[in-house]
Order: structure tokens, then sequence, then C-alpha cells
């Protein structure tokens, strides 16, 4: 895949068989075989294979990443977010624990106890 935009087509098996198949390069060009990760990794052999293959949990990729000493690319996988100056002086000195779960474009509707003529 060359192309960013084309990610958003892909699944996300075909997603994670992707991040596989850059592991795996990454720990060829360093020379290291899969039983000299997974001893660095502190993990099997047969979790490195399944990594590979695009079958593995969060930890266990974040462990094969510090073993190929590739953390600092994390930074550029998924960049440090920021809240926008909107949503800053909405919270007011409140850091944000959980979305809205509204969308963009969508608008809240009243979930208040309101009577029928609109009066709390």
């Amino acid at each position: 895949m060359s192309s960013v935009s084309s990610y958003s087509d892909l699944s996300p098996a075909a997603l994670s068989e992707l991040l596989g198949e850059r592991l795996k390069l990454a720990r060829l060009n360093q020379d290291l075989t899969q039983a000299q990760v997974a001893e660095q990794a502190g993990v099997s052999r047969k979790v490195v294979i399944n990594a590979e293959k695009g079958k593995a949990s969060l930890e266990v990729f974040v462990a094969l990443l510090q073993a190929l000493n590739q953390v600092s690319q994390l930074d550029q996988f998924l960049p440090p977010q920021t809240l926008s100056p909107l949503q800053l002086a909405k919270l007011q000195g409140k850091r944000r624990q959980r979305a809205s779960g509204l969308g963009q474009g969508q608008q809240a509707a009243d979930t208040g106890p309101a009577g029928e003529d609109g009066s709390w």
C-alpha cells in the first residue's frame, strides 16, 4: 500500500496483516530471527509468528516494537492528540474523560425532564 487514502478501504483484518508484514520486515532488516525477537520481547516464538501474520494483541505488538527498537515509530503511527481550542474553552480547566457519542454535525437532543411545555 503506497497511498494512505487506500488504508480506509481495508478491513481491520487486512490492516492487521499489513502491520504484521511490516513487523516482519523490520525484524528481517535487523537480521534477527523470530526466536531472538521473541526472547527480547519476553514472548514465545509462536507469538512472534502470529504477530507477523497480523494476529497479536496490542501489548504484544508494543513488546515486539520495543524488541526491534522501533518504539519511536509510535508517534508517526498514532501522533499524540491535543484538544482543539474550542474544546479547551468548553472544558474550562476540566480534562475530557469520555466522548459525547455525537459525531460531527449531530446536535444533542434535549434529554432533560422537561414537561410538555418545555419547562423544568
